[in-house]
């Protein structure tokens, strides 16, 4: 059986004397759940496992109700510790305050419950995290899977991760790309645009967000400012909304906005977004052609690389190992720029495809860089970069 690494991390905690509320937060079927079922499997603590899939969000008495259970596990067994899970614990208002509540009776009474929180509307447990539990979590955050471990765990070949992305569930279906993709559009991303945005987060444009997905998704890898795309949408608003949205559908875990590296944060913020699924199979499920077709075409094929590369930057910039920008003055571009600890590295892709903006030489002279790497033709094997340590470029 296949396990993330993630799940070591997990367990030297859990093993840990003192008590804590372990946060795991990640998007939609990234095998968060899975995770922590292979936990409490390989542990011999008592456990208690509940989800709040089909609680009201009113009804915040349900965790002091699950509670209770973990504390009467707890008394009546010998063990010295009890595990208690509590899944898509963001479904439930006010969760934040209550669990701080819970967990502020155990300090005083000496019980010694060790708490997991599973969620995957990251914005909202960000939020109640900083708002009311400061000082009681650690977080561990969970991506889409990379491309060594959708190859380790199901055999995907690199071409297989490029169109199909880094979903677990959806391996079972790529022999069948119309059932994958009614699988990725609908019990994916429709699944977490409707429960993770919608349903938690005030929208008064749904048709907008929705669409705002289909678009960025069709120009990943591209600058584009959001003026430019207010003229394809209808009833689009203002910038301001489209920009909220954007961050909405950027805490989920299905797309976001790099900005362009500057040396201040307002002006990293006020720049144009480089358009970045968060997972290669977004790009592919709203396409119109097959990966058979795609890959007959030079020039359409190098974008869907170029894509997936820009998952696998992502995703590291997810984890916190770097941080993620692009450049662009005039006609001079750098596809990527990334940082860590100070230090700079400029990429250039080459997958195959004609690249007009040659401005690393330009980028050189203005910023001070560490290395500048070339993946694909002439440089490092695409291939190979897909399946690297980002943070071993720094070294």
């Amino acid at each position: 059986m296949f396990e993330k690494p993630e799940l070591q991390q997990i367990k030297k905690r859990i093993t840990e004397p003192r008590r804590f509320i372990q946060v795991i937060m990640g998007p939609r079927q990234v095998g968060k759940t899975t995770l922590v079922r292979q936990l409490i499997m390989s542990v011999t603590a008592p456990h208690h496992f509940v989800a709040a899939d089909a609680v009201a969000s009113s009804n915040g008495f349900w965790i002091e109700q699950q509670w209770e259970t973990a504390r009467f596990l707890a008394k009546t067994s010998e063990a010295s510790d009890v595990i208690f899970v509590i899944d898509e614990v963001q479904k439930i208002e006010n969760w934040a305050e209550i669990v701080k509540s819970e967990w502020d009776k155990d300090s005083f009474s000496g019980m010694s419950i060790k708490v997991i929180l599973l969620g995957s509307a990251r914005l909202l447990l960000q939020q109640g995290l900083s708002e009311s539990l400061a000082g009681r979590f650690e977080t561990i955050q969970l991506t889409h899977w990379s491309f060594g471990e959708m190859e380790a765990a199901f055999g995907f070949t690199v071409e297989q991760f490029v169109w199909f992305g880094g979903y677990p569930g959806a391996a079972s279906l790529i022999e069948d790309e119309d059932r994958w993709r009614d699988y990725i559009l609908n019990s994916l991303v429709e699944t977490t645009i409707s429960k993770d945005i919608l349903m938690l987060t005030r929208v008064d444009k749904p048709a907008l967000l929705r669409r705002l997905f289909e678009l960025g998704c069709s120009y990943s890898g591209q600058i584009v400012s959001l003026t430019k795309l207010q003229g394809q949408l209808l009833d689009a608003g203002n910038t301001t909304t489209l920009s909220h949205y954007l961050t909405l559908l950027d805490s989920a875990g299905l797309l976001s906005g790099i900005e362009k590296y500057a040396p201040d944060a307002a002006r990293r913020r006020a720049s144009i977004p480089k358009w970045q699924v968060q997972n290669a199979a977004f790009s592919s499920a709203l396409s119109q052609t097959s990966m058979e077709e795609s890959r007959l075409r030079p020039d359409i094929w190098g974008r869907f690389v170029e894509t997936a590369i820009g998952t696998h930057l992502a995703r590291a910039a997810r984890l916190g190992e770097i941080k993620l920008f692009y450049w662009r003055e005039g006609n001079d571009q750098v596809d990527f720029v990334i940082e860590r600890k100070g230090k700079i590295i400029g990429l250039e892709i080459k997958s195959g495809r004609t690249q007009s903006a040659k401005g690393m030489a330009v980028f050189q002279k203005k910023v001070k860089l560490d290395k500048v790497l070339l993946i694909g033709n002439s440089g490092i094997p695409w291939q190979s970069f897909l399946k690297s340590d980002v943070k071993m470029l720094f070294e």
